[in-house]
């Protein structure tokens, strides 16, 4: 869950490692103040959360994937259109920190909003709204790109 979080995120394996290492190294010092398996789930997803956008904020990080780091696709992910799942996943990776981890969070990690909220720290509604606008800007990129006369997807 941790480097799933952080990888659909970073959208780089060593980063994601190393931060992942990171938040491990973390709840081995916070491991006496968690009280049960749900607070276990609970604080490393926010942990992790938090460690992926500051981590992002600091570096300015421009987030992009390799080609050598692309894995060759295997039999069930020929079935899907592997060129529209690369695009979606640059354009979630270009959408702000909280809105990226938002999507991350309700779409890969299959989280309710009300989950999000208290990972976050944020209000439902403030929740529900970085969502919907995240949702409307990708809506309206992957529109600007399909123009007729956007042969370059610029």
């Amino acid at each position: 869950m941790v480097y799933s979080i952080l990888w659909h995120f970073l959208r780089d394996r060593s980063l994601a490692e190393e931060l992942a290492q990171d938040v491990f190294l973390e709840l081995h010092r916070s491991w006496n103040s968690l009280k049960s398996a749900k607070h276990l789930v609970f604080w490393l997803r926010r942990v992790t959360a938090n460690r992926a956008i500051d981590f992002v904020r600091k570096r300015k990080l421009r987030l992009e994937t390799s080609l050598e780091e692309s894995a060759e696709p295997t039999v069930l992910e020929r079935i899907h259109d592997s060129f529209l799942a690369s695009y979606l996943e640059r354009m979630v990776a270009s959408l702000p920190e909280k809105q990226r981890m938002i999507i991350v969070l309700r779409y890969q990690e299959e989280m309710e909003l009300e989950e999000i909220a208290q990972i976050l720290r944020m209000n439902i509604s403030t929740v529900k709204t970085q969502a919907s606008r995240a949702l409307e800007l990708l809506r309206a990129k992957t529109e600007h790109r399909l123009k007729p006369g956007n042969e370059n997807g610029k």
